[in-house]
């Protein structure tokens, strides 16, 4: 590359959005870059969705050695090291991110490290990092930065004592206890993995049940879990007056209409969601149209302003990578004239704690809210023998189904590897098949994917078929 290259695209961020829609430009033979301050595969892939996953498998092992006797085996006292296990998820990290790289090569995407900045349309400028001084040209720009995690006014992330879920990924002293603040998947996840490496947990969230996005059922069963797992929730509270104390960490929990009580430990982690990460982006000569802010775009991704794109995290909820990743595929597609563009409709949430959530569509509140007609089939994971054999009996499949057709208004499923089994519900709604479509696909036995069949006919037709309950 050189200062006299006129790009097709240039895309700012590395993650999920910003290298996919680099390596498909490339593949549409556009002469592109990416622009990354600190390594290909962004916040997902360093610092989030790949190496909390590699924490959660370790928890998942740990759990079943220590539950090994059920199974017939004897595995004396396992126990973690907990900074080799911090060690193995960077590994694993930095594995995927060279990953990242050699794709970028592959498809001819010039790889550009520093913190970008749009002079003014058609001109982006890299203030800071390794390429620090160098200005691109390109006749288009996306704009893929994602989002950060979000802290209460007045904490400070030091990562010793108050963490968010970037730093905790990069301690290797496991804390003795710990709050964590916040009850969505990133909590429940580390809540999960915590506890299951020996810290002393406790879950508070401000609305009235963990998961509060999930289908009331879910929640239910996910709390319930955690529980048995020895994980203390607390929800429909408050967390006020966080302070520092000579042990760690301290906080009142605030309920209507009951006593404040007090909680201390060790560290807090504050997983409360995310706020979009613009910073130095736009000059003051380049101000597209945000809505609270995000970056507001139209139909095909494009901003206010002529050329600029966005997509992924930066342009609101939902805040997932594969949605991400879908986003900036369309909108290159569509600036390039290879197809049209189209909006997230249906998207899989998933949650890796054990046991696992994933879920698709309406809750069942959320179609009665609007009115629908529908009924609700539902299968327990106890009448699976698939389940009952591998020794991971807890959790349902939920389908909300629409009457009198029987189309799939939504799926949920809580237990072992519902993040993968979720993919054949999202086929099927993305198809329009029905519930007598998924029954009527024969599902290999014994499989987890059986209860999938069993629960779509589950009370849901004029002749109920689920054999098992």
């Amino acid at each position: 590359m050189s200062e006299s290259t006129v790009y097709d695209l240039v895309v700012i961020g590395g993650g999920p959005a910003g290298y996919a829609g680099a390596i498909r430009a490339g593949q549409l033979g556009k002469k592109v870059a990416c622009i990354e301050l600190e390594r290909a595969g962004g916040t997902c892939l360093n610092w989030g969705c790949i190496p909390s996953k590699a924490l959660l498998k370790t928890a998942e092992l740990l759990n079943a050695m220590q539950h090994a006797a059920e199974m017939g085996l004897q595995v004396d006292n396992p126990r973690a090291d907990y900074a080799a296990v911090i060690g193995r998820s960077r590994k694993v990290a930095d594995t995927m991110g060279g990953g990242i790289e050699f794709l970028f090569k592959k498809n001819k995407v010039d790889y550009v490290r520093g913190r970008a900045r749009i002079n003014v349309p058609g001109m982006v400028e890299v203030t800071e990092g390794a390429d620090k001084g160098r200005f691109l040209s390109a006749k288009n720009i996306l704009v893929a930065t994602g989002c950060k995690p979000r802290l209460l006014p007045g904490l400070v992330a030091d990562g010793e004592r108050i963490f968010t879920s970037r730093e905790i990924l990069a301690c290797t002293r496991q804390p003795k206890s710990i709050i964590v603040l916040g009850a969505g998947a990133i909590g429940v996840e580390f809540a999960y993995f915590l506890k299951s490496l020996g810290t002393d947990v406790t879950l508070v969230e401000m609305l009235p049940r963990v998961l509060p996005v999930e289908d009331a059922d879910v929640s239910a069963a996910i709390e319930r879990a955690l529980t048995q797992q020895g994980v203390k929730c607390h929800t429909g509270v408050k967390a006020e007056n966080i302070r520092m104390t000579q042990a760690g960490v301290a906080l009142d929990l605030v309920k209507a209409d009951t006593e404040n009580k007090t909680l201390e430990a060790e560290a807090l982690l504050v997983a409360i969601g995310v706020q979009p990460y613009l910073d130095g982006v736009f000059s003051p000569r380049v101000q597209p149209v945000l809505d609270r802010g995000y970056i507001k775009v139209d139909g095909a991704y494009q901003t206010s302003v002529p050329s600029i794109y966005a997509a992924g995290d930066i342009i609101g909820p939902p805040w997932l990578a594969h949605v991400a990743t879908f986003e900036a595929l369309q909108a290159v597609n569509g600036m390039f004239g290879h197809s049209a563009p189209h909006a997230v409709k249906l998207f899989p949430a998933c949650t890796y704690c054990q046991p696992q959530v994933a879920s698709i569509g309406l809750t069942e509140a959320a179609a009665r809210e609007q009115g629908l007609a529908f009924k609700v089939g539902k299968f327990p994971f106890t009448a699976s023998g698939k389940a009952v054999a591998i020794n991971h009996p807890e959790g349902f499949v939920k389908v909300i189904v629409g009457q009198p057709h029987g189309e799939i208004l939504g799926a949920h499923i809580v237990g072992v590897d519902a993040t993968e089994l979720i993919a054949e519900y999202a086929l099927a709604m993305s198809t329009e098949a029905t519930v007598d479509d998924i029954h009527a696909t024969i599902h290999a036995h014994p499989t987890l994917s059986e209860a999938l069949a069993e629960a779509a006919v589950a009370g849901t037709t004029p002749h109920a078929q689920a054999l098992h309950i």
